[in-house]
């Protein structure tokens, strides 16, 4: 895939300051595509999108296809007609960072709320809408349904300690459930196209203005989520339907017992047997939601790194192979050339890059990672590729201003001085030049970043289960300076989209 040269900005939906004390797909979202247009950024990317469960975590969620209800913008509902604007008052404001908890025990009851007055009292074109809508997902949407449905009725966590008809997806259970909660069912549809349709008009509105998504795909699902629970067949699982082995990566960088994340494995041998037909829904979803696909750990694409599930840490996990050459051309037979950017940070060994070449995809290059021992300086500009997608730091990494207060040694920061020479106070706008002025195609900022943000705008710290994901931007924050700073750089730089006239 053939990327242009361009630049964008990461800022998570959550991370808007919206009305409700959570970022959504309200007006909030539509002000920071402005801003990226004025900044003549063209790529704004997201973490994923899915319904989150226990630790509000995006790449914890509970279903690879359905979209997060909390997203849903009340603002837009009214205007919809599914609510009236005295039932949204006096929700939390625009202000702060994402109490989660407080949100869904307010937000959730008004969602539903919109969705029974929708399917009691709508127009013919958005009837026919949900129609369409619901025709063309049923093949993820019913299950997800009657999985949020039983998640409600019993209370009890996890699919797994449902009654046992409900757990084994007994089908007179399944009948008996669609015929006493049909309403219930229907409602959990029209929450789910409430998404859709409001996600749809906010990146109509991106294209108007040159912008694309750029969507994070996680590699593993949540063993409490819809996907286990509707296709156990394809997970490692033991006869009472427990994980025999979950996913994580070893030591590291981030955590000297590295990472247990707890996720089922799935069975490769039955899905190749299968064409991979799991995960051909799942990408042909992806692309309905994203103009261009991160997938993340694309390492585990090539090995991934198997933890025995009684274990509590993952320092006993091997690595196994994956058949990441057979889907990727699986998915390239069914569902064409997808624009798919790999996150190949970590332990990349020769086998991980040459997959990632086969397919052309392009890597990722984070700054922050260059500046320590000499194989880091893969991660520095002088040794970039064009089909490259450099970010001063991630989600999981400190803000750049907050590694450069707190987590460089004194020989990285020598190093950056050396290689660099920044301003005494200008190191966040002097990588972020670095990065701009590189030739990798793509350059990513986090919003922190550019708002030369320290630690207490982190948006992850891995292996912490605690103060995660909450980050919000305050109101007004970007403005005309970052912008106009921004603009400038993407022109001199060539990554504003300005065409150079064919020769004649």
């Amino acid at each position: 895939m053939a990327l242009e040269r361009s630049s964008g900005l990461l800022l998570h939906i959550t991370s808007l300051p919206s009305y409700g004390g959570i970022g959504d797909f309200g007006p909030a979202a539509y002000a920071f595509a402005d801003f990226l247009a004025a900044a003549k950024q063209r790529l704004w990317q997201v973490l994923p999108l899915n319904p989150t469960g226990y630790g509000n975590s995006p790449y914890a969620a509970l279903s690879a296809f359905a979209g997060n209800p909390l997203l849903i913008s009340l603002e837009k509902l009214v205007e919809a007609g599914w609510l009236s604007g005295e039932q949204i008052a006096g929700l939390p404001g625009h202000h702060g960072n994402v109490h989660f908890e407080e949100v869904e025990q307010r937000k959730w009851p008004l969602l539903l709320q919109a969705a029974h007055n929708f399917l009691s009292q709508h127009d013919d074109q958005q009837w026919a809408r949900f129609q369409r809508f619901r025709e063309e997902n049923a093949f993820w949407l019913t299950d997800w349904a009657r999985y949020s449905v039983l998640r409600q009725k019993f209370s009890t966590g996890a699919w797994l300690t449902w009654p046992k008809e409900f757990a084994r997806r007994d089908a007179d259970a399944l009948r008996q459930l669609q015929q006493e909660s049909q309403n219930e069912l229907e409602v959990e549809q029209a929450v789910q196209f409430a998404f859709d349709e409001q996600w749809k008009a906010l990146r109509a509105y991106c294209a108007e203005r040159q912008i694309r998504f750029i969507g994070d795909v996680a590699i593993f699902v949540n063993f409490d989520s819809a996907d286990v629970w509707t296709h156990p067949e394809i997970f490692e699982l033991n006869e009472d339907l427990s994980p025999i082995r979950v996913a994580g990566v070893p030591p590291d960088y981030f955590s000297a017992t590295g990472q247990r994340w707890g996720n089922p494995i799935y069975k490769w041998e039955m899905l190749k047997n299968r064409g991979f037909d799991w995960w051909v829904d799942r990408m042909r979803r992806t692309h309905v939601l994203y103009d261009i696909i991160r997938l993340d750990h694309f390492r585990g694409f090539e090995a991934y790194w198997a933890i025995p599930a009684e274990d509590e840490t993952a320092i006993h996990g091997e690595w196994v192979k994956a058949p990441g050459a057979a889907l990727f051309a699986a998915l390239k037979e069914k569902l064409g050339d997808l624009p798919i950017i790999a996150e190949d940070l970590g332990l990349i060994t020769r086998e991980v890059d040459a997959l990632r070449e086969q397919f052309g995809f392009p890597g990722m290059r984070v700054l922050q990672f260059g500046f320590s021992d000499r194989p880091a300086h893969n991660y520095l500009p002088h040794r970039y590729v064009t089909n490259t997608v450099v970010y001063t730091g991630t989600h999981d990494n400190d803000t750049t201003l907050g590694w450069w207060e707190h987590g460089v040694t004194e020989s990285e920061r020598q190093a950056v001085y050396i290689y660099l020479n920044p301003a005494s106070n200008d190191v966040v706008w002097t990588l972020i030049r670095a990065a701009s002025s590189s030739v990798a195609d793509v350059c990513i900022f986090p919003v922190q970043d550019v708002l030369v943000l320290g630690s207490e705008a982190r948006m992850n710290t891995p292996s912490t289960p605690e103060n995660n994901w909450t980050w919000r931007m305050d109101p007004g924050a970007l403005g005309d300076q970052q912008a106009h700073g921004l603009a400038q750089m993407a022109e001199v730089t060539d990554r504003d989209g300005w065409v150079e006239p064919a020769k004649t």
